[in-house]
């Protein structure tokens, strides 16, 4: 019974992990890997959102702060908090973002990770993590 179930798994499983599709020569088919990137964060906006980038790459970006409450070994609580950088590259949630959010409320942010790099005054790489949001849910 036990092999049967976990046997179902891994066929489940290996269905699941490659989508195929056909290019233009029907002969010839490609396999793409099914991946997850998702986040969902629940904060407090710690400033305003900004408008950025350009006429063609235009951006709105604002930062979220989540704490997690922790309690040391002598029965003291504490807290550490969190700041995540948010860009928003959608047109009509950037400009309802940019419009309604402000600093202290409380807001849902659900997309993906996005590492990156980027270079300092004195022409160091220096690492840089966002969330591209995909949508916003505001909180009175």
């Amino acid at each position: 019974m036990l092999r049967t179930v976990i046997s179902q798994a891994r066929n489940q499983a290996a269905r699941l992990s490659s989508v195929r599709y056909l290019s233009d020569d029907v002969n010839e088919t490609a396999t793409l890997e099914k991946c997850v990137n998702y986040v969902t964060l629940l904060g407090r906006v710690g400033v305003d959102p900004q408008k950025r980038g350009n006429l063609e790459h235009p951006v709105v970006i604002f930062s979220l702060a989540t704490h997690t409450n922790y309690k040391y070994e002598t029965g003291e609580f504490m807290q550490k908090t969190d700041w995540h950088k948010i860009c928003v590259f959608k047109p009509n949630l950037r400009n309802t973002v940019y419009k309604y959010l402000k600093k202290g409320q409380r807001a849902m942010i659900s997309g993906r990770i996005s590492y990156s790099e980027f270079k300092d005054g004195d022409g160091n790489n220096v690492p840089s993590t966002s969330i591209i949001a995909e949508d916003v849910i505001f909180f009175q």
